[in-house]
């Protein structure tokens, strides 16, 4: 919400990785390694974002292999992430697909891979040197009727890492195994096999991801900042889609009442882009230029508030129409940031810090004047965050710490009734209430963070519940935090989401 200032720079792709193009394809080459017998391909699907993947192959085993690669060439360290799935029942049940990390086009190339076979083993293999034999898996999962079929491959120096997740669930680790006769420059993409030098096997994959992470120790103060793009997402199908990307930083999407476009915050100003992609348009926020990610649209649909730093102060509420024009100042205090407007289109609700207290509170204020009220009264050490009407005005949604751990809550709109909706392991930040009432869309940080914090460039998750509580389901794992999903971004038909993910280029 208000660390606006980015800490850390996204290490640069290099090489043919050096530019994901979403309308194009994410991949340079596509080769057959080993020389199988049938020649395999692989063709790019632009409106879903998603591969399919054709190939041959004896297998990919023993102390050499044959199989159909789609691959860049990426240094350092990276995180690749996608979901798999076979075409039709096939003819064998040890045909392969997944993420591979490979030495060189050799058949007998050192090479790990995240590896999901056809009748629903999900493994990491290995062969550590040149023309070894293969490891055999010492982790792995059997689930033919429920198939960990999102994978993860992650490389932190040499040291290789795989995890898997059934469809709604968190990830699992499968294992991890150090590689040290992997090159700095490594051969990383998907692959098929079809275990059967006769056949030809087909799978897709899709939400493909290759992001770069930064060490938690780089220094910010001498970089700049991590690249971003801007998705959508079915919350339902789990399909999503980038529609923009920039080598530094935007953030907070929120969907516009027509369903046609997005608003999101960039360089202190607002700006729209159409849902589906194409050219950015500055919204006039007059005097306002010095914006930051907490902003939304009213219920009307004819009001947007925004949150912006103010003269000789930090940031305050404002309130503009739509359309856009000179601001009005709301909230005189600072620090005010806005999260939520009541049903009734006049009043907003928002964190703040007042009278020389050290943590944050939730206020309720009119738009057209009179006076805050406080709607919490935290302790030191607590904090509350994120909070947001539901369309039909009977609850205030927010994120609280009053243990040890961020978790979600809601409360009657006089502050009173306060009920926790999630209790986990995770840090759970920015509840949003779809507008039909019945689901909320958030993001859980991992165990190991300050709970009273949601920094930037993490390895996070987007979960989905009922609106009165009950057990969340995973609906996207990204890399990113802070910025993400600050406000509230649901589609006007209840079925979408937009936000934010960190890559470089």
């Amino acid at each position: 919400m208000r660390y606006i200032l980015s800490l850390i720079i996204m290490a640069t792709f290099l090489a043919a990785a050096s530019a994901q193009d979403y309308n194009t394809g994410l991949f340079s080459v596509s080769a057959d390694i080993g020389n199988p017998a049938i020649k395999g391909s692989s063709s790019w699907d632009k409106n879903e974002q998603a591969y399919t993947l054709s190939g041959s192959g004896y297998n990919i085993w023993f102390a050499r292999d044959e199989f159909h690669f789609l691959y860049n060439k990426i240094k350092g360290d990276f995180i690749l992430t996608a979901d798999f799935a076979f075409s039709g029942k096939g003819k064998e049940a040890h045909r392969k697909t997944g993420w591979m990390i490979r030495a060189s086009e050799k058949d007998n190339s050192p090479h790990i891979s995240a590896t999901l076979h056809g009748d629903g083993l999900t493994v990491l293999q290995w062969r550590g040197s040149e023309g070894a034999e293969m490891r055999d898996p010492q982790d792995q999962l059997f689930a033919p009727d429920s198939v960990y079929d999102i994978l993860q491959l992650e490389r932190a120096g040499n040291v290789i890492t795989m995890r898997a997740a059934r469809r709604g669930e968190p990830f699992v680790v499968i294992g991890s195994h150090a590689m040290d006769n992997l090159p700095g420059e490594v051969l990383a993409g998907l692959f098929i096999c079809s275990h059967n030098p006769a056949n030809k096997e087909e799978a897709k994959a899709w939400n493909i991801r290759i992001d770069k992470p930064v060490p938690d120790n780089y220094n910010a103060g001498q970089s700049g900042y991590v690249g971003c793009r801007l998705e959508t997402m079915d919350v339902f199908t789990g399909l999503r889609k980038v529609i923009y990307e920039k080598n530094g930083r935007f953030e907070a999407p929120n969907w516009m009442p027509d369903g046609k476009k997005l608003l999101f915050n960039m360089d202190g100003l607002l700006w729209k882009i159409p849902v589906g992609g194409g050219d950015i348009e500055k919204l006039n926020t007059g005097s306002a230029t010095r914006n930051n990610n907490d902003h939304g649209i009213s219920f009307d649909g004819k009001l947007l508030a925004i949150s912006s730093s103010i003269a000789g102060g930090g940031s305050a509420v404002h309130v503009l129409p739509l359309e856009g024009g000179e601001p009005k100042l709301v909230t005189d205090k600072t620090p005010s940031y806005w999260h939520g407007w009541d049903p009734d289109n006049r009043h907003v609700v928002y964190v703040a810090m007042r009278d020389g207290k050290k943590t944050y509170d939730i206020y309720r204020k009119p738009i057209d004047g009179g006076p805050e009220v406080a709607l919490t009264n935290t302790k030191t050490g607590q904090h509350v965050d994120g909070c947001e009407y539901s369309p039909d005005g009977k609850f205030i949604y927010f994120n609280g710490n009053f243990s040890d751990r961020m978790q979600l809550w809601r409360m009657k709109p006089d502050g009173t009734g306060m009920e926790q909706l999630t209790n986990d392991i995770y840090n759970n930040w920015f509840p949003h209430i779809s507008p039909d009432g019945k689901w909320i869309a958030f993001i859980s940080f991992p165990p190991d963070i300050d709970p009273n914090s949601h920094p930037s460039y993490k390895r996070c998750m987007l979960r989905l519940m009922p609106v009165d509580g009950g057990e969340p389901k995973v609906i996207a794992f990204l890399y990113g935090g802070q910025g993400t999903i600050n406000v509230p971004s649901w589609s006007p038909d209840s079925r979408q989401i937009a936000f934010v993910s960190n890559s470089g280029k």
